[in-house]
């Protein structure tokens, strides 16, 4: 299982917000690349990083962190937040990002994300947020009127591989990941990696996705907030 540390940029400073609110920020640190130095420095080779103003305002200014991070450590990372076109995706994975991972672009202009799909292949990450097993979108305001099968089908025979599920009600709560949603996921879709998100709060949530074969797992408050180790991370930890 791949563990993936999370940094969440928001005007350039490393924060975490609770179930997506804007207005409840939590700053844990002022640099990005000291951030990312410390999972480096500890052995990870790949990070998830969100454009928080991105995702808000559509505008990449984290970017020049992002970069900054990439260059001068020379690690993997995936990004999403923003990403709204097929000129987005492009610029980004241009610009050196390993992956680009996309939500609402998904919904709201299918072609375009299919596209991206048709030419980058494994580099374009589905983000899917689900809300009471429905995707959601606008803001995790909306739900799509569609079974995952219809949402997903069209995807999958375009090259889709990796899928990043969120479920908004866990997200950012550490009340330990929705477990019975990853596994019927994997069961329903045999042939697409799952990455979990939310909710994961200790080690022993990193032993029970490891035990369900899961892809991989992005642990951010944990970290934080100091429920889990970098050690404790590792130890459940395949490089890519």
């Amino acid at each position: 299982m791949k563990v993936i540390p999370a940094i969440d940029l928001l005007d350039g400073q490393v924060v975490r917000l609770h179930k997506g609110n804007y207005d409840e920020v939590t700053v844990y640190n002022n640099s990005p690349l000291d951030e990312a130095r410390k999972f480096q420095e500890a052995g990870f080779d790949h990070i998830h990083i969100v454009d928080l103003n991105g995702a808000k305002e559509g505008a990449f200014i984290n970017l020049e962190h992002i970069q900054e991070i990439i260059n001068e450590l020379g690690i993997s990372v995936q990004t999403g937040g923003g990403i709204r076109s097929y000129d987005d995706a492009s610029m980004l994975l241009e610009k050196g990002l390993a992956n680009i991972i996309c939500s609402s672009m998904a919904v709201k202009s299918k072609e375009a994300w299919l596209s991206v799909l048709d030419s980058y292949g494994e580099r374009a990450i589905l983000g899917m947020d689900l809300k009471d097993g429905k995707v959601a979108y606008g803001g995790w305001l909306e739900t799509l009127d569609q079974t995952l099968v219809e949402f997903l089908q069209p995807m999958i025979d375009r090259g889709l591989r990796t899928v990043l599920s969120t479920d908004i009600s866990k997200d950012g709560t550490l009340e330990g990941p929705n477990l019975e949603l990853y596994k019927k996921l994997k069961s329903q879709f045999p042939d697409l990696n799952f990455i979990a998100s939310g909710g994961v709060s200790n080690a022993t949530d990193l032993e029970a996705l490891e035990k369900q074969n899961m892809y991989g797992v992005v642990v951010g408050r944990a970290y934080y907030e100091e429920k889990l180790t970098l050690d404790e991370m590792l130890e459940y930890h395949t490089p890519i």
